[in-house]
C-alpha cells in the first residue's frame, strides 16, 4: 500500500472476524541513548474525536475498556488484536500510531528508526495487506499516524496515511481531543 491508498477489509475477506495488526522497525545501533519507539491505538467516534482518553490502548493501558482492541504477542515488534465484531457501535475508526517516548531520549526523532511497517493479519496470520512508511523527513517527526481502520458500508476499511507530527504527542492531543 501507498500513503493514501485504502482497502476494504471485510468486503474482500467476509470471514474477518478478527485483524491481527503487526507494527514493526529496525534501530539504527547507537552509543548513546536510543529512540524508544511506542505504539498507540486511539479509538473515536465518528466526529474522528477519541471517545474519551480511557479508549486510549498503549503500554500502560494494553486493552480498551470492553476488550476488543488489546496489545498482544507477536513476530513483530509489537502486535494489536481488534476483534471486529466487538468493538463498539460507537467507534467509528481506530487509528494506529507510534510516537518516540520522549522520557526516554528528550524530543527525539525517527532519525535512528528505520524500515517503520504496519500489516493487517487475520487471525491465522495471514497478511492481508502491508504498509511501508516513507522516509521523507524523520529526522525531524516524533510520532506518525501508520493508518485507520474504519466503518465503512456496514464492514470494516483500512486507509494507510503515514502521517507525521514534530511536535509529538502534543499534536496528537490536539487532533484527537485528548488529555495526555
Amino acid at each position: 500500500m501507498v500513503a493514501g491508498s485504502n482497502a476494504a477489509l471485510t468486503a474482500e475477506n467476509p470471514d474477518l472476524d478478527t485483524a491481527l495488526i503487526g507494527i514493526g522497525w529496525e534501530l539504527v545501533p547507537s552509543r548513546g541513548s536510543q529512540s524508544e519507539p511506542v505504539p498507540m491505538v486511539i479509538m473515536c467516534g465518528q466526529d474522528g474525536r477519541a471517545l474519551s482518553d480511557s479508549h486510549l490502548v498503549f503500554f500502560n493501558q494494553i486493552a480498551s475498556p470492553e476488550g476488543s482492541v488489546a496489545f498482544a504477542g507477536a513476530e513483530d515488534r509489537e502486535q494489536i488484536d481488534v476483534q471486529l465484531n466487538r468493538v463498539p457501535e460507537s467507534v467509528g475508526k481506530i487509528v494506529v500510531l507510534v510516537y518516540v517516548d520522549p522520557d526516554v531520549r528528550g524530543p527525539g526523532t525517527f532519525a535512528a528508526v528505520r524500515n517503520v511497517y504496519l500489516r493487517v493479519a487475520d487471525n491465522r496470520d495471514r497478511e492481508l495487506l502491508r504498509f511501508n512508511v516513507p522516509r521523507e523527513n524523520m529526522d525531524k517527526i516524533n510520532a506518525i499516524i501508520l493508518g485507520e481502520l474504519y466503518r465503512h458500508a456496514g464492514g470494516w476499511k483500512f486507509r494507510a496515511l503515514g502521517q507525521g507530527y514534530e511536535t509529538g504527542l502534543a499534536a496528537i492531543a490536539a487532533d484527537f481531543k485528548l488529555k495526555l
